[in-house]
């Protein structure tokens, strides 16, 4: 079989044999069961030391597919989460009035909710006062909320960044393989939603600012790896980045509006600008390869 690479690994013809020995000599082993053991046989883990088994699963559902193993029968389709996820329910909340200078509410509280008992109200309010509604984050996530006086006024999810943006790589200055290699050292900003009934001038920069503070430490406390830069898309037939560009954000120029998967080479979604934020001074360096 030819050398190909699946997610990031080289598989060689080497590789194939020690799969298919694996599978020999594991008989009574189902499909999820095998993909760990080729995951701990290969260190083939997350920063964060968790095991990549579905990517791995994957990889070797391909090979199956290819006739290069012969994976033993499914013992069973599992129900799919993301398919049969429900939309988040409305939770209600003090909706009065909040309108007052930023000087009256600071120091604001920024809660990380993922896996907490307050993610479910983090999803409502994106969900409903969002004007993109909730979407589930693929990959490294953390999503937080921001109170004043124990109230909620904004939200903020960040997950992992996508993999090729043409003006952010161009102002990193990385190739292909220092990009595959280091773009989990990135952050994207999914979502940003300051509730409707919240107007105080300044808040979304001041948030922008603090999250800034508090987001690669959260970040490497989860998932064991620093993060070096931060990225996000604004939809310019709606809004003009404004708070991102009082926050320092630097502006990098537009999407194509083509999106990831693109066949057709037209645009075919709104155009977003591409805004940046560099959280250490040797960005560049560091996600280039270079010594830290």
């Amino acid at each position: 079989m030819p050398m190909f690479t699946y997610r990031g690994r080289v598989v060689t013809d080497k590789d194939i044999i020690f799969i298919n020995e694996l599978i020999t000599q594991n008989p009574g082993d189902s499909r999820w069961a095998l993909s760990r053991k080729l995951c701990r046989a290969w260190n083939w883990v997350q920063p964060n030391g968790a095991l990549r088994d579905m990517v791995c699963r994957g990889l070797m559902l391909e090979l199956h597919r290819g006739g290069h193993i012969r994976l033993p029968e499914k013992k069973s389709s599992p129900r799919n989460p993301f398919v049969d996820r429900k939309k988040p329910e409305k939770i209600q909340i003090d909706q009065t009035l909040l309108e007052t200078e930023l000087s009256q509410i600071r120091p604001l509280e920024f809660c990380q909710v993922r896996r907490s008992p307050y993610e479910k109200l983090f999803n409502s309010l994106v969900e409903h006062y969002h004007y993109l509604g909730y979407c589930h984050p693929v990959g490294e996530q953390l999503k937080y909320i921001a109170y004043a006086n124990e109230r909620p006024i904004a939200c903020l999810a960040w997950s992992s960044a996508p993999r090729h943006i043409g003006s952010r790589d161009r102002f990193i200055g990385w190739d292909a393989n220092a990009r595959k290699k280091h773009l989990h050292l990135l952050a994207c900003n999914t979502r940003f939603l300051i509730l409707p009934w919240v107007r105080v001038p300044s808040l979304a920069s001041h948030i922008l600012g603090r999250m800034t503070k508090i987001l690669a430490r959260d970040w490497h406390r989860v998932y064991n790896h620093p993060i070096w830069y931060l990225e996000t898309f604004v939809d310019k037939t709606r809004f003009a980045g404004t708070c991102y560009k009082a926050a320092n954000w630097i502006y990098l120029g537009d999407t194509t509006g083509r999106g990831k998967n693109d066949q057709t080479h037209k645009p075919n979604r709104s155009i977003k600008a591409v805004w940046g934020y560099p959280l250490v001074k040797n960005f560049r360096n560091l996600l280039q390869g270079g010594i830290q």
